[in-house]
């Protein structure tokens, strides 16, 4: 299958609320084997910003190469344009004669929405997508995704859910499952949203996107493939599978240095942001689901260890579709993208999960890169984007965009030594996730970041150089303005 034309493969794999250092080789204690070797073989880009540290605005930008107030999924739950999002990468390659496919969560529009607005995401709107849909879906000419993909809700059953629900319910079992999938195989000391699921692996949704990733290897094609392969742990809750549940003890993983919140030097939105009292109409969900609490440090390593179980999974899984590959023949052919649509706080200034305090495990995903002209065991700290991952393809395939795009491509920053200045997150908060609304804006650069609300005029600016865990804020120090060029 190799050979078949001079335009390279793209294959894409995401995971859904990675830090950017939770790797092996990066020095966190889990085990990521595949990734680590995938590094080892390309280049590791250590900066890489997110356009915006949520799902959905964070995966459209991935998609159009816009930021979020251009694309307009300015904040979860608001759905992309199908007309934007059918310009993005995916309809520019197939536009250019590529095989396009995503397999695994997309989240382009809303799961749980108010009224009768349906999309082929919305929950109400699965119900009205024939048995076997498939696509085209926002670009991609060939789609088998989860439907939503995060255990805190039961997958859901047909008529409603997607190509994973159809599977997971279409041995008559899904009664089983369900049950399996709440239960957990050891205490986990009452820590928040975190259990051992008994769910066999088989049956899980890595091991599903893994096997629909296989055999869309194996089929035989005359055009070149552009595949995002888009799993959607480590995010909460964390309820990984036995054996993955197990095989990092909580009390081995390693611990933030600096977990307990201290609002003192920051910005108001901090404390309001994990204090404000959430609208009625979201409270229950965000309270319970969004907005967790202070851990203890026993709480905190239970959370961490099933978290990376969930990520040792995903590594394995990713090492079966990368054998595939090479069985197939495809390896040398396909360039190879492994990133996150966001991070996780994970424990650090006391705070897990996500939310509008944008500090490096969060607006950092970084990136692993392998492809024929890169620089075996290469690393770059220029300041990129995952904004850049549709242009950059675009350029692999000498195709062009549809539409102009915020993004640039990034092969002469990891094939040569060309330089970025600056990488840019943005987030127009509604209220209902955090009770406050927030016009946030970040600029990254090399060593220095900034962050302002634009309504209020606060921010925060931390040398990351001499400061990297973001203890002393800069903002109200007018020397580090007119220094703050790197």
């Amino acid at each position: 299958m190799s050979g078949l034309t001079d335009r390279p493969n793209i294959l894409f794999i995401t995971s859904d609320q990675q830090r950017g250092d939770c790797y092996g080789f990066r020095g966190r204690r889990v085990q990521t084997p595949h990734l680590d070797i995938l590094a080892s073989e390309g280049t590791s880009l250590e900066t890489v910003v997110t356009p915006c540290v949520v799902c959905q605005p964070a995966r459209a930008s991935i998609l159009t190469g816009l930021l979020p107030r251009t694309h307009g999924v300015h904040d979860n739950g608001i759905d992309l344009d199908p007309e934007v999002g059918e310009k993005g990468f995916a309809g520019s390659l197939s536009a250019a004669g590529y095989d396009t496919g995503i397999i695994g969560k997309a989240h382009f529009s809303t799961y749980h929405v108010f009224g009768d607005h349906r999309t082929p995401e919305s929950i109400p709107g699965t119900r009205d997508i024939p048995e076997g849909w498939r696509g085209p879906y926002m670009g991609f000419d060939h789609v088998e995704l989860t439907h939503i993909g995060h255990n805190w809700w039961l997958p859901e059953k047909p008529p409603a859910g997607l190509a994973y629900e159809e599977w997971y319910y279409g041995d008559g079992r899904g009664d089983l499952k369900n049950t399996l999938l709440w239960e957990s195989n050891r205490d986990h000391k009452g820590a928040p949203q975190t259990w051992s699921s008994k769910l066999p692996v088989a049956w899980h949704n890595s091991t599903w996107i893994a096997d629909r990733t296989i055999d869309y290897l194996k089929q035989d094609r005359d055009a070149p493939f552009c595949l995002w392969v888009s799993f959607p742990d480590p995010h909460h809750p964390f309820d990984a599978p036995e054996p993955w549940a197990s095989l990092h003890r909580p009390e081995d993983v390693d611990l933030p240095e600096y977990r307990k919140r201290n609002f003192d030097g920051r910005p108001w939105w901090h404390k309001a942001a994990l204090e404000s009292e959430i609208p009625a109409e979201h409270r229950e969900i965000r309270e319970a689901y969004s907005r967790m609490g202070e851990l203890s440090d026993e709480h905190l390593r239970e959370v961490i260890a099933n978290t990376y179980g969930q990520l040792a999974l995903i590594d394995h899984s990713v090492g079966r579709i990368l054998t595939e590959l090479e069985l197939q023949g495809l390896a040398d052919d396909t360039f190879i993208v492994y990133t996150a649509d966001h991070g996780d706080w994970l424990g650090d200034h006391g705070m897990v999960l996500k939310g509008p305090t944008p500090f490096e495990g969060l607006l950092n995903v970084k990136a692993i890169v392998k492809e024929p002209d890169v620089s075996v065991g290469k690393t770059s700290d220029q300041p990129l984007s995952t904004l850049d991952r549709g242009a950059t393809s675009l350029d692999w395939a000498g195709a062009e965009s549809l539409m102009d795009l915020h993004g640039t491509s990034v092969r002469n920053v990891i094939c040569g030594d060309d330089e970025r200045e600056a990488a840019f997150s943005e987030w127009e908060l509604l209220p209902g996730r955090v009770g406050v609304g927030l016009s946030l804006r970040t600029v990254r650069m090399r060593t220095k970041k900034l962050t302002m609300d634009l309504k209020s005029g606060a921010g925060e600016m931390y040398d990351l150089e001499v400061d990297p865990d973001e203890l002393t804020n800069l903002f109200d120090v007018p020397d580090q303005w007119r220094c703050a060029k790197n």
